[in-house]
């Protein structure tokens, strides 16, 4: 659930709402094995259809410079949590962000798998989330957790031993053979809407 009432979706956007990405908007996300990538390519797709024209960009390859978040007047980072962190590279983003005098207003997306669990996907109901925004004092337009996806036969045999030791310990199954899309992608249509209301002019 995202922690934001969003309006309803403006529908059929004239070529003069088309928006530049370099002026209007960023997407960023930070993954290790492709779900935080997928839900920012969803994201950046369905805000292409109300007229935000955005492309999703890795920050292990493009950590934005301080120019470019100053020229913009939104910005989006969709980042996962691995053994109870979130990736080294949104931190780095996150150091940068802050070290603008005037930062642009954040949007924040946590991918971890804590948020398949009822109540879980929200800033305040995450505990990843909750304690990332508190720890760097964050005041995000719009937060909201993910649920991520499982996929044993992906991981590496160390991250797969901690993973069916963190899901043990959280009810979630252990099974190496097990693969399980716990991502709602309802859920992600109505954060790239909220976020499309937050981007888009007010009419």
């Amino acid at each position: 659930m995202v922690s934001r009432a969003w309006s309803r979706a403006r529908e059929n956007p004239t070529s003069s709402e088309i928006l530049h990405e370099n002026k209007m908007m960023q997407l960023y996300y930070a993954t290790r094995d492709g779900q935080s990538r997928r839900i920012a390519d969803h994201v950046s797709r369905r805000l292409g259809e109300r007229g935000v024209e955005v492309t999703a960009k890795n920050l292990a390859v493009d950590l934005p410079s301080v120019e470019t978040l100053t020229s913009t007047r939104l910005v989006a980072l969709i980042a996962s949590v691995r053994y109870g962190h979130h990736l080294k590279e949104a931190e780095q983003f996150l150091t940068r962000y802050q070290s603008l005098a005037a930062p642009p207003p954040l949007v924040l997306a946590s991918v971890n798998l804590t948020a398949r669990k009822q109540g879980k996907d929200t800033a305040e109901g995450n505990a990843y989330l909750r304690k990332w925004i508190a720890r760097r004092q964050l005041t995000p337009v719009l937060a909201t957790a993910i649920a991520g996806r499982l996929d044993y036969p992906l991981y590496g045999w160390l991250d797969r031993q901690m993973i069916r030791l963190i899901m043990k310990m959280t009810g979630g199954p252990t099974d190496p053979r097990t693969t399980v899309e716990y991502t709602a992608w309802d859920a992600v249509d109505r954060f790239a809407w909220a976020i499309a209301d937050l981007a888009l002019p007010s009419e």
